[in-house]
C-alpha cells in the first residue's frame, strides 16, 4: 500500500475507532515496530472508563509462551483508551468466580486470548446466553482449539480448529477493506505466525476479513496448492458480536503494529453500539 492510501485507510478507521478512544499509529510499514511498547510499563489512562473488558488466558491444554505479551498488548490497549478497563481470568478459580453469572454482570466484554481445552466453566450455557444477550465476545489463535467437546461454544465462535503444520510466512488476503479490524492493512500483507485450518469453513455463518487463497507452505503435502482458509472472521450471535483472528501464536507477531491495529479496529467494533 502506497503512503497516502495508507494515510486514508489510517483516517477511515481512526474515525471507526473514535468511539472507543484508542490512539492507533498508521503502521504503513512492513516491518513497523508495534503500538505497545516491549518494555513493561505502567498503561496510559486517558479517562474515566465506561467499558469492562475480561481477558481470559486460563489454558487446560497446550500454553502458548506468547500469553504474557498477549496479555500486556491487550493492557495497554486498554490503557490507552479512554472508554476501556481491562481485567485478567488466568486460573480456574478465576474462571469460576469471574464467568459466573455474578461475575459476568461485573463485566461489559469478553476476549479469550490463546485459551485451550475445557476451561471447566460450569455454567457454559449460562456463558453462551450472556453473550448472544449483547455481549461481545473477540478471540485470538487457539480460541478456536477450545470446548472442543462443546458443539454450542464452537457454533458461537464460528469454526473448530483442526491441524496446522509448521510455522511459515503467508501472504494473507484483506477481504473487506471496510472493517475497523482491517481497514489500514495492506492486501496482501506478509507475517510469519502459525497458521490454523479448520473442519469446516466459517463462511456460511460468518463475514470473512482476512483469508489465504492457497495451502500454506508449512510441510504439509497440499502445501502451495489453491483453496479457501479463512482466518479472522466476524459474526453475529443472537445480538452479540463475535470476533475471531487465528492469528497470535508467536510473541512477535502481537508486537506487530499490523496486529495490534487489526485487535484495536475489532474491539472498537465490537464496543460500538
Amino acid at each position: 500500500m502506497d503512503v497516502e492510501k495508507c494515510e486514508f485507510a489510517a483516517m477511515q478507521v481512526a474515525r471507526a475507532i473514535a468511539s472507543l478512544g484508542i490512539v492507533l499509529a498508521t503502521g504503513c510499514g512492513h516491518d513497523s515496530a508495534g503500538l505497545v511498547p516491549s518494555s513493561s510499563g505502567s498503561p496510559v489512562e486517558a479517562g474515566a472508563p465506561t467499558k469492562r473488558l475480561l481477558v481470559v488466558t486460563y489454558t487446560t491444554g497446550f500454553r502458548h509462551d506468547s500469553i504474557p505479551r498477549a496479555e500486556a498488548v491487550l493492557a495497554a490497549l486498554a490503557g490507552r483508551s479512554g472508554t476501556l478497563t481491562v481485567s485478567f481470568c488466568r486460573t480456574a478459580s478465576d474462571i469460576e468466580t469471574m464467568l459466573s453469572a455474578d461475575g459476568r454482570a461485573r463485566i461489559d466484554g469478553v476476549f479469550f486470548a490463546n485459551t485451550t481445552g475445557n476451561l471447566g466453566l460450569s455454567d457454559l450455557p449460562g456463558f453462551l446466553a450472556w453473550v448472544r444477550a449483547g455481549h461481545p465476545f473477540l478471540a485470538t489463535h487457539s480460541a478456536t482449539d477450545t470446548y472442543h467437546d462443546e458443539p454450542a461454544y464452537l457454533d458461537m465462535i464460528g469454526a473448530e480448529f483442526d491441524t496446522h503444520g509448521d510455522q511459515t510466512q503467508v501472504d494473507i488476503t484483506v477481504e473487506d477493506r471496510g472493517h475497523p479490524s482491517t481497514a489500514v492493512l495492506p492486501s496482501p500483507f506478509r507475517i510469519l505466525d502459525e497458521i490454523y485450518e479448520f473442519r469446516g469453513s466459517p463462511r456460511s455463518t460468518s463475514h470473512v476479513l482476512l483469508s489465504l487463497d492457497r495451502h500454506p507452505n508449512d510441510g504439509h503435502a497440499a502445501a502451495g496448492q489453491p483453496g479457501d482458509f479463512p482466518l479472522a472472521w466476524t459474526r453475529m450471535y443472537g445480538t452479540g458480536k463475535v470476533f475471531y483472528t487465528a492469528l497470535g501464536h508467536r510473541e512477535d507477531v502481537w508486537d506487530d503494529v499490523r496486529f495490534q491495529t487489526h485487535l484495536a479496529g475489532a474491539l472498537a467494533w465490537a464496543f460500538s453500539p
